[in-house]
């Protein structure tokens, strides 16, 4: 299969991280001096935080702000809301400048994020600060959680197929500490407080008759699988002290059982087989995420480098995450023109979201 020329394409991805770059082992002594009286076992904790294979994340808050910042829905979402409307900002703004674009080309913006909520979307706020134009058209999606980078790309595709001669910018911004539950001991809770960064994403897309400037390969088609009654897989539970996390041990059998079918399926509709894909870029689910993932595809031990390289630098990104991964692929060049590339994320629902690209 060849693609044609009214395939959208990637022209640029701009990334920004919160200031605060901590250590994985200052964040875990940080956590167990909030929960060591009751965990007890520091021997096992620090086993668990070794197993996460993360070494440092970037996070909205510095240690000490955290026990002055969390405790209600209305303190963490206004912190939210206000380092979103940076980081988003910081972000569009550098995806733009490296895609040679200015303010006043954006014609759709794509928001996404699962980690706190405004209305007017943050979105509004950083298009007025950046001098994007009035007429510019918005839509925001919340609660894809960690499959919105990878969902978002691919409905953002869809619109410029309808509209070849656009340029739509898709943000992710995600600020997951914020989200973390001081008085929560559960096993997810645990998890996400020891797995989850903080940092934003932007991917700046143009439509098949502009295609042609893009530096970054074409968009050629997506899928989504809702994986039937696997609601309560994963999710939040929302109460007064903020969003409270639900994760089920189940995500690796699943995506060990199902997503090999899932993503043969798709490549067959282009008469491709996963031996025609040359570049994997997977979300940083976490370690048995993306050892499931591994398994799945049947992809050597460590097959997904550059998604594991991404989790230990900076933890799981939620939505952002596959954007930081599809950046470095992108700034690597080791993507040849005639290549094949699968774009690819999990989350709630749950589901998954492939997206084919060609070089």
């Amino acid at each position: 299969m060849e693609p044609g020329i009214n395939f959208p394409g990637v022209c640029s991805v701009g990334l920004a991280l919160p200031p605060n770059r901590i250590e994985q082992g200052v964040i875990a002594d940080a956590l167990w001096q909030a929960w060591g009286t009751t965990l007890q076992d520091r021997g096992r904790f620090d086993r668990f935080q070794r197993s996460v294979q993360v070494n440092n994340r970037y996070l909205a808050c510095s240690i000490e702000e955290y026990g002055r910042t969390l405790g209600s829905l209305d303190r963490t979402n206004a912190r939210w809301r206000q380092t979103a409307i940076d980081l988003g900002a910081d972000v569009v703004r550098s995806g733009l400048d490296n895609a040679g674009l200015s303010s006043s080309a954006v014609d759709h913006i794509f928001f996404t994020t699962v980690t706190g909520i405004a209305t007017p979307s943050v979105d509004a706020t950083i298009a007025n600060q950046l001098g994007i134009r009035l007429d510019v058209k918005r839509t925001p999606l919340f609660g894809l959680g960690c499959v919105g980078g990878a969902a978002t790309i691919a409905r953002a595709a869809d619109y410029l197929r309808a509209f070849p001669d656009e340029i739509a910018v898709v943000l992710s911004v995600e600020l997951c500490s914020l989200t973390l539950q001081p008085d929560d001991l559960s096993t997810a809770n645990v998890i996400a407080a020891s797995l989850f960064g903080d940092g934003a994403g932007a991917v700046v897309l143009c439509g098949g008759r502009r295609a042609r400037a893009a530096a970054g390969p074409r968009i050629v088609a997506s899928q989504t699988i809702l994986f039937p009654n696997t609601e309560a897989l994963m999710g939040w539970d929302v109460s007064d002290n903020g969003f409270r996390i639900t994760l089920s041990a189940g995500v690796p059998v699943l995506i060990r059982n199902h997503l090999r079918q899932a993503v043969d399926l798709f490549l067959a509709r282009y008469e491709l087989t996963r031996r025609h894909i040359r570049h994997w870029i997977a979300h940083t689910g976490g370690p048995k995420v993306l050892e499931a993932m591994e398994i799945a595809l049947e992809l050597p031990s460590r097959g997904l480098e550059r998604s594991w390289r991404s989790l230990a630098e900076l933890g799981n990104l939620s939505s952002a995450s596959v954007l930081y991964v599809l950046s470095e692929l992108l700034n690597s060049e080791d993507a040849q023109q005639g290549d094949w590339g699968v774009l690819l994320a999990l989350g709630p629902g749950f589901c998954a979201e492939i997206v084919l690209f060609h070089w």
